[in-house]
């Protein structure tokens, strides 16, 4: 897979994508990604990126030619090219397993006061938001779509079960964890987990798991994940 990101801020990228399994999966060759500064597509003097909105209003609004060229410069065959802003889809394990599947994605961060609308209209193929909240720009809401796609890539975790028991997949939280020691300060480890059957452990675990899911996030078990 290959992930370009376009940003006003590609320094605020650096510590996230240069550790742990994102930063294996790129020097594995499982996935590279390209963060690219905006101001590359200007052609102005002070490589300007945003303007007053027309109808006038508060902050800045940012300008659609260095969006629209950057994308087109960028853009591969099949591309998804996501737009990270609080209008959008909220982004959820499906989401990320979707995009996943995808060869090319293009992550466009606004910041100021959003795009102007025609990048939504004409350019975007999807709208990500991560949550009911505003954010100063859209670094961050690409970091978490980078780290929760990366992670769905073929051999990036390294076990192929990995993922699949996590929360979110199969629409359940995630069933309680436990390791050694099997005792501590008198609280015990599950005696099923120490027995070595391997079926009442999955059947004590989907248990766990819809019990959970039922008492911390009923909702998940009235839609699809």
């Amino acid at each position: 897979m290959m992930i370009d990101v376009l940003t006003l801020f590609p320094k605020t990228f650096r510590f996230v994508l240069g550790e742990s399994i994102i930063k294996r999966a790129v020097e594995s060759g499982l996935v590279e990604i390209n963060v690219r500064n905006l101001r590359e597509w200007t052609h102005d003097k002070r490589k300007t990126v945003d303007d007053k909105p027309f109808g006038g209003g508060a902050g800045m609004v940012m300008k659609p030619e260095p969006v629209f060229e950057a994308v087109a410069d960028l853009k591969t065959r099949g591309a998804r090219v996501v737009l990270l802003t609080p209008q959008g889809e909220t982004f959820s394990q499906r989401t990320a397993r979707r995009l996943s599947r995808y060869k090319h994605i293009i992550l466009i961060s606004g910041h100021y006061e959003g795009f102007d609308e025609r990048v939504r209209e004409h350019l975007a193929t999807d709208e990500i938001s991560i949550g009911d909240y505003i954010l100063t720009g859209g670094e961050l809401p690409a970091m978490v779509v980078i780290d929760a796609v990366v992670r769905l890539l073929p051999d990036v975790l390294g076990h192929e079960d990995s993922a699949r028991y996590e929360s979110f997949e199969d629409g359940l939280l995630e069933h309680p964890q436990y390791t050694r020691p099997s005792e501590y300060r008198g609280m015990r480890v599950p005696k099923i987990l120490l027995s070595g059957d391997h079926k009442k452990i999955e059947k004590w675990r989907m248990e766990q798991a819809i019990k959970r899911t039922r008492k911390r996030r009923p909702d998940l078990l009235t839609t699809k994940n």
